[in-house]
């Protein structure tokens, strides 16, 4: 996972729990500038301040080796859209989040992550800039899919 990489996930991790980069640099015991820049891709984190953010975000981190090919891994990163980090730190998307989760027995933080990343590309897939609306629009989908099953089925 390459820096820019990284600086996607912590954002999305962040956005997932609805917190600032303030109060997770303030619970993790680092600076704000330091948590800012690692989430756009700037800095060489060590192994210990990912440790501590990640405990600021409620999970843990984990190093990962992969193989000589990464091109798979390289071609499955979506940036996640400015519009689409506000969205996730909403009430109404963690509550949703929240109700998905109890339904499908999931960690609501780990759902979030997938949820805002499954929302970052389907926004790719239409070619332009999503609003809010249009996001609440998705996730609704989703409520309904997970939350409503067709009868019978």
């Amino acid at each position: 996972m390459d820096r820019h990489q990284l600086g996607q996930r912590l954002r999305a991790l962040r956005a997932a729990s609805g917190r600032t980069v303030a109060a997770v640099a303030t619970d993790a015991g680092l600076s704000v500038p330091y948590v800012a820049n690692l989430e756009n891709g700037r800095g060489n984190p060590t192994v210990d301040a990912l440790s501590r953010i990640a405990q600021a975000l409620g999970t843990r981190a984990t190093i990962g080796f992969v193989a000589e090919d990464t091109a798979e891994t390289d071609a499955g990163t979506v940036a996640l859209p400015a519009t689409l980090v506000r969205f996730g730190r909403g009430a109404r998307f963690r509550r949703d989040v929240r109700l998905i989760a109890e339904a499908l027995d999931e960690d609501p933080t780990a759902l979030a992550v997938r949820i805002l990343d499954v929302l970052a590309r389907l926004g790719e897939v239409t070619g332009r800039d999503l609003t809010e609306p249009d996001w609440f629009r998705l996730l609704d989908a989703l409520v309904l899919v997970n939350l409503h099953p067709q009868p019978g089925k």
